[in-house]
């Protein structure tokens, strides 16, 4: 494997494909705290994590529209409510005109329900779970999330991850095409040492940078690719 481009030089063609410091950097995604991240209650990550595996090759105006519906539907995601749902009252909501009509990830809601269940009697809490793990090791965490949990492998996982906050780089065709082109990894990406590398080579660029791995991810983008200004 090559050695990695110096965050400086990307950052730099970012800010010349995107018309400037200032339009780049506005651009650039912001992460919660730890402690931010602690004030999640596990009906709310489940919310956000249930919304990813519907928003997931489906269109997410669609899925914002009736996520009121899904709130109702689902005792405003509380775990522990949900999992008294019978097999046949999972259907029902599934066949619901006023939902999303697909089964497997409407079953999906109740897989994950019983794994943010076992992660807090685990950890004390998903909050917490999500909060301490090490970014430094975070596609250790999508391995988590995809091997617990239900239709939350590929990016499902890390954009949920991105959207309640938690520092995550994602695995774009952008990104992964970048890390391809530069001889970066020499592995598939979904697979073990694939990302070993991956997070091996961010880890480097934040290091250098000081930078979130969000922020990393998303200038990795910009700089690459047809998202010119």
């Amino acid at each position: 494997m090559n050695k990695p481009e110096s965050f400086d030089a990307i950052y730099a063609r970012a800010c010349e494909r995107k018309g400037g410091t200032a339009q780049l950097e506005s651009l650039l995604p912001q992460v919660l705290s730890e402690d931010e991240l602690l004030q999640y209650a596990d009906a709310e990550l489940l919310s956000a994590m249930s919304k990813q595996v519907f928003q997931s090759g489906f269109v997410w105006k669609v899925v914002e529209h009736k996520w009121p519906q899904y709130r109702q539907a689902f005792f405003e995601f509380d775990p522990l409510k949900i999992l008294l749902l019978s097999p046949e009252q999972l259907q029902q909501r599934a066949a619901d005109p006023q939902l999303i009509r697909h089964l497997t990830k409407t079953q999906a809601i109740y897989d994950n329900a019983l794994m943010v269940r076992e992660i807090a009697q685990e950890h004390g809490s998903l909050a917490r779970y999500i909060a301490l793990w090490p970014v430094e090791e975070i596609t250790g965490l999508w391995q988590q999330l995809k091997q617990r949990g239900a239709r939350l492998g590929g990016n499902t996982g890390p954009y949920f991850l991105r959207h309640i906050g938690k520092d995550t780089f994602l695995l774009t065709e952008d990104i992964k095409s970048y890390l391809t082109t530069h001889k970066l990894v020499d592995a598939g990406f979904t697979s073990k040492s694939g990302l070993s590398q991956v997070q091996a080579v961010f880890n480097h660029w934040q290091q250098c940078s000081g930078r979130s791995m969000a922020q990393i991810s998303k200038v990795i983008a910009c700089s690459t690719g047809d998202n010119h200004l």
